[in-house]
Order: structure tokens, then C-alpha cells, then sequence
């Protein structure tokens, strides 16, 4: 099956050593190896990785370099235009073969066209597998052939797909390396960590790389999956995968957690189908963004161009550093700043608000998400704001809008998850912790609270913006009614 003398492993959102299509591909095809990343953000705009994304970024590249040491090879750098590097990296070791894993991204797919055609015209084989998703998202198509735009019936095309996963291959023993070996840069040169320590509370809370990926699908296939459903919408627990940066940086496959949580006890067949059913939302973000690449930066429903969003800059501020008055949202936005992840249901209720009391535009809160999540994902980040706006497939209706205090009762019924991530509101009792501003004078004294000053008032009113945005909405979206009535 060896064709090839050298081949380069052009390593992506692929940081891992197991069930690593592109490197498999190269260990079958090749007899040496090169393993090599390229550091060119450039070619991602306008959506180069975010600050805490780039962090994390830094991290798995060191722990990937670490492991490909124990298999007897290393990560070679380089800090140059994809094309470039690649083709001087070929000429260096004498590579004939270049393998990678696709990407979806419309800027990544038009890379990789680019890069695809320089490697042709120099006789380089160019072998683009499929390891960061479960199935490729031109592959999941309706009976008329046409994207899906409803995720039930996505869901169910999907499943028979990724039925025909084949085995998934292991990491190699060994990695033949080359005795062309190539020079690369340090990984400090490309300058992911920031020089000031804003991300004491991101160190605490994760560890990037593939063995802390594996450990934790483990860790969520003996002991989360059996309670997935009941805990999973309850912030104040441990109740969901937190697999989300680790599957976005390719430290664990899709088709690993997939089998991983496959199989197991009748018990538990529930908790894992809706588990992998989440999975499947990953898969159907990644389909719209493939299909519809406009969609970061335009609704896919046309309607909601006609809207116009509150361009309140005090407001946002407030938002986005978690001073609204509401605390399920300001916990929420707490808990992103510090540790640079959100737990999904409290980012529903965050980007609600946003979009509908608040009236800001859903594209500025994707950005705040792009730039604070460690997961930070275009295909999911999308997916995830046109779903609360309204405006994507599949998505919320416009009149659907969280109320915060009822989600916050319902969700974090103790409190725990607010007085973990609010401090000031700790001392106050629980009936009154979910929407303080109503609590009598005597319970904001026997907390040592006081609004305005220690915590502040809300920045709207909960009842009357939703009720404006409801109007804004319908003038917007239902222009033909408004005339008619």
C-alpha cells in the first residue's frame, strides 16, 4: 500500500494521535512522516481565533508535540501562508503527499481550494480525509437532494449514516520519521498566550490536550450520561460532557465520542440517545454553515435583515461584563469571562436577553462569544445565536422569549450556580435571589445588600422590552399584516 517516501501531516483542528484519519492515511501511504502545523490566522478571516480560543490553542499544540515525542516524532511549526509553508515544507523533505482532515469554514474551504491546486501544480498529492465530523455535510442531504433546514428530520438522516462508521483506528505505536527533518519555530513565536495573566481563571478551570479529552468522555460515559437528561439544563452542577473545546480543536473525534456512547446498559439508553442527539447538533450546525455560507455574518431568514437593533453601548458594556441587575445573566457572563466557557442553557437565557430585551443585534453577541469561549466555533456559534434571534433554521420563533427569572427558578433552583459566579448576592435568601430588586427592604439589609450600589439595578424591564420587541419583531417581520391592520 506505501506509494510515497515522505508525506506531510498537515495537522488542523485534528490536535490528536487516535482515530486520526489524516494521519492514518499517511501511516498506510507513506514510510516517513512529518507531522506539521501552520500558524496563518490570516486566511481565517474575518473570523481568526478569538483570545481565550488562542490560549487554548497554545496549550494543545504543546500537548500534541508532547505526544508525538513519545511516538518517537515531534510538531514542526511553521508561521507562514499555508501554501508556502507547505510546498517549502515538500521541497525540504521530499514529500509527495500531504494529508489533512477537511474543514467546513467558508474561508478554510477556500484555503484549502488554493492550497489543493499549488500542491497539484508541483505533482504533490493532496489527501483531505474526514475526522471533524461524524459524517461530511454534503453527504446529509433530503430526498429531493437538497440541505436540510429542520433538525428532526436531519437527525434521522444523519443516524443512518454515521451507522456505517467503520472501526476507529488507534494511535500509533511508533511514527516513522524522516532523516529530512525539516526546521520549524518555538511555539512561544506565535504568540497565542497573552502577556498580561487575564487567564489565571481559564488555567484553573481547563487542560487542553488529547489525554484530558479521553479521560473525560470516560469520566461522562460512567457517571454524567446516566443522569444526562435530568442534569443537563442545571447550571450548578456537573452535568454535561464539557467535551465542546476539546472536540472543536480535534483533541477527540466525533466518531470517538459517538462509539464511546453508543453502546452500555439498557438503563441508560435514554440518557445516551439524547447525549449523542446533542451530537447531532454539532453535525447539523456544521451542515447550515457548509450550505449556507453567508450565514455569520446575514440571517438565513431574509425577513430579519429589515430589522434595526439598539446600537446602546452602555447597555452591551453591561452585558457583557455581567453587570444587567438579572443574575442568571450576569452569572452567566461571569462564568464566560473567568473561565472562558458557558454552560448552554444560560447561554440561551444571555443571548435572549441580548436580542430581545436588550434589542441588540444578534451578530454583536456572536462576536463577544467569539472572542471569551475556549469552544469558540463558527459552525456552532452561528447555529446558536440565529437559533435564540429566530433567524436560522430550524430556529426559536421571534416571539419565543426567555424570561430569565423563570429560567433561573427553574434551572437553578437553589441558587447555587448565581452565588457561585454573583458573591455579593450570596447572603440573600433564595426566594428572593433570582430577581433581588423585588426582595422586601428587610431581606436586602439582612443580606448587607444594597441595589444600585452593590449590586446593580436592573438595565431593563423585563415586561415592557419584551413587549417593544415584540412589536419591533412583528413590524419587521410581518410588514404586509401591520398594513393590513
Amino acid at each position: 500500500m506505501t506509494t510515497h517516501a515522505v508525506a506531510l501531516v498537515w495537522f488542523r483542528r485534528d490536535l490528536r494521535l487516535t482515530d486520526n484519519p489524516a494521519l492514518q492515511h499517511a501511516l498506510e501511504h507513506a514510510r516517513h512522516i512529518v507531522p506539521v502545523y501552520v500558524h496563518a490566522p490570516e486566511e481565517e478571516a474575518p473570523w481568526q481565533a478569538g483570545a481565550a480560543s488562542r490560549w487554548w490553542l497554545h496549550h494543545s499544540l504543546a500537548a500534541l508535540d508532547g505526544s508525538l515525542r513519545k511516538h518517537g516524532s515531534r510538531l514542526v511549526l511553521r508561521q507562514d501562508s499555508s501554501t508556502a509553508a507547505l510546498l517549502a515544507l515538500a521541497k525540504q523533505t521530499g514529500a509527495t503527499l500531504v494529508c489533512c482532515n477537511a474543514l467546513y469554514e467558508p474561508a478554510t474551504l477556500k484555503r484549502d481550494a488554493l492550497v489543493r491546486r499549488a500542491l497539484d501544480a508541483k505533482g504533490i498529492e493532496l489527501a483531505a480525509l474526514h475526522g471533524n465530523v461524524l459524517v461530511p455535510p454534503e453527504r446529509v442531504k433530503t430526498a429531493g437532494g437538497t440541505p436540510y433546514r429542520v433538525f428532526t428530520p436531519f437527525l434521522r438522516a444523519l443516524q443512518k449514516e454515521a451507522a456505517r462508521i467503520e472501526k476507529l483506528s488507534k494511535a500509533p505505536r511508533k511514527i516513522p520519521s524522516t532523516t529530512q527533518w525539516p526546521d520549524g519555530i518555538e511555539l512561544a513565536r506565535l504568540e497565542l498566550i497573552p502577556l498580561i495573566a487575564w487567564d489565571t481563571g481559564i488555567a484553573a478551570a481547563w487542560k487542553p490536550g488529547e489525554a484530558t479529552a479521553l479521560q473525560r468522555v470516560r469520566q461522562f460515559e460512567r457517571r454524567a450520561i446516566h443522569g444526562y437528561i435530568e442534569g443537563r439544563d442545571q447550571p450548578g452542577i456537573d452535568g454535561t460532557s464539557r467535551l465542546s473545546p476539546h472536540l472543536h480543536f480535534g483533541e477527540v473525534g466525533p466518531r470517538q465520542v459517538y462509539v464511546a456512547l453508543s453502546s452500555g446498559s439498557a438503563q441508560s439508553e435514554v440518557q445516551r440517545k439524547k447525549f449523542l442527539s446533542e451530537l447531532g447538533w454539532r453535525e447539523f450546525a456544521h451542515h447550515l454553515l457548509y450550505h449556507y455560507p453567508h450565514t455569520p455574518e446575514q440571517p438565513l431568514d431574509a425577513r430579519f435583515a429589515r430589522i434595526r437593533w439598539s446600537r446602546d453601548k452602555r447597555r452591551l458594556e453591561a452585558w457583557q461584563r455581567g453587570r444587567t441587575g438579572i443574575p442568571i445573566v450576569d452569572a452567566g457572563m461571569r462564568e464566560l469571562w473567568r473561565t472562558g466557557w458557558m454552560h448552554n442553557r444560560v447561554r440561551m437565557i444571555v443571548a435572549s436577553l441580548l436580542t430581545k430585551n436588550l434589542h441588540i443585534d444578534w451578530r454583536v453577541g456572536a462576536r463577544w462569544f467569539w472572542d471569551t469561549l475556549v469552544d469558540a466555533d463558527l459552525a456552532n456559534n452561528t447555529l446558536g445565536w440565529q437559533w435564540v434571534a429566530g433567524c436560522g433554521a430550524d430556529a426559536a420563533p421571534y416571539f419565543r422569549i426567555f424570561n430569565p427569572v423563570l429560567q433561573s427558578q427553574r434551572f437553578d433552583t437553589d441558587g447555587d450556580y448565581i452565588r457561585r459566579h454573583v458573591p455579593e448576592l450570596a447572603r440573600l435568601p433564595t426566594r428572593w435571589l433570582h430577581e433581588p430588586w423585588a426582595a422586601p427592604p428587610d431581606a436586602l439589609r439582612t443580606a448587607g445588600l444594597v441595589l444600585g450600589r452593590d449590586y446593580p439595578l436592573p438595565i431593563v424591564d423585563l415586561k415592557l422590552s419584551r413587549e417593544e420587541a415584540l412589536r419591533s419583531y412583528r413590524a419587521a417581520l410581518e410588514p404586509k399584516r401591520q398594513r393590513k391592520g
